[in-house]
């Protein structure tokens, strides 16, 4: 989706540290045609690209994986430019299905 907002002359990065991960990346890049993306190893907790490097950071799903969430928070603030943007979607669970539920990487993939 983010390749329609940068067009043809923005670039696209993405990060995962399982190798699985990136290479599902990578197919879905490439059976799309896009060839300004890159994938790299990386965590939230350990952006692997130069402060100031982004103008918009997109987490879908990752920051509740994070049990640095500070650190993530930095680091994504540490890489994106000057006026740049967090736009993230996260799931937040309420009541007793949050005391209940243990916070694993098991229970939010199942």
């Amino acid at each position: 989706m983010a390749s329609h907002y940068v067009g043809a002359a923005g670039r696209l990065c993405g990060i995962d540290p399982t190798p699985e991960m990136r290479q599902v990346a990578l197919a879905n890049v490439s059976a799309v045609g896009l060839r300004n993306v890159e994938i790299r190893e990386g965590t939230a907790e350990s952006i692997p690209y130069d402060d100031g490097t982004f103008d918009v950071v997109i987490s879908n799903g990752v920051l509740n994986l994070s049990t640095q969430k500070e650190q993530a928070f930095r680091e994504i603030f540490r890489v994106l430019r000057p006026g740049g943007r967090l736009q993230f979607a996260d799931f937040v669970l309420e009541g007793e299905q949050a005391r209940e539920t243990p916070v694993t990487p098991e229970t939010w993939s199942d």
